[in-house]
């Protein structure tokens, strides 16, 4: 099986990608309406780009993400804990790792190790910050792996069930 990764047209392809969160997070219908929407609207804002691993021409994972603004939605809502903290700097000049989802039966393959340090490769910004369901999980050991380390933890995302860690690594990231 060839697996590819490269550039992806997420708003073209926005279904494929969310059939791939939906499976590896187990979100309803209703919740992958509100995140369609949502990540169309990420793909207008300036310098937002997203990459595939396909397999045999069928989208199996991606990420996508851009420089963070601190008037994001995002950002406005970590941004007291990471003020807590002291770290609310990593607000600017990062680029943000929005999502990340390898489909379940594609993990442990190196495919989303492959998918964010290529993203962030074409990054202008000397950082990266994401957020991460805030268990020891193998997404979090992963990224740990490349560099990053929390930067606040049970951060409170408003209609999410589980507090999140927000995460934050010097680019380039560890390769390994």
């Amino acid at each position: 099986m060839d697996l590819v990764i490269g550039p992806l047209d997420l708003s073209a392809h926005v279904d494929e990608a969310l059939a791939i969160q939906a499976v590896a997070f187990g979100l309803g219908p209703d919740e992958v309406a509100v995140r369609r929407q949502i990540v169309l609207r990420h793909m207008t804002y300036p310098g937002a780009r997203a990459l595939g691993a396909t397999a045999d021409d069928t989208l199996v994972g991606f990420v996508y993400g851009m420089p963070n603004d601190r008037t994001h939605w995002w950002s406005t809502v970590v941004e007291p804990y990471l003020r807590a903290l002291r770290n609310d700097h990593w607000l600017d000049d990062s680029f943000v790792i929005t999502e990340l989802h390898v489909h379940p039966a594609y993990q442990n393959r190196g495919l989303g190790r492959s998918l964010i340090t290529t993203i962030t490769d074409g990054a202008a910004e000397p950082r990266s910050i994401l957020s991460a369901i805030d268990t020891d999980s193998p997404a979090r050991a992963l990224y740990r792996s490349l560099g990053y380390r929390d930067l606040a933890r049970q951060v409170l995302f408003p209609s999410a069930p589980k507090p999140y860690a927000v995460m934050g690594a010097p680019l380039p990231l560890r390769r390994g």
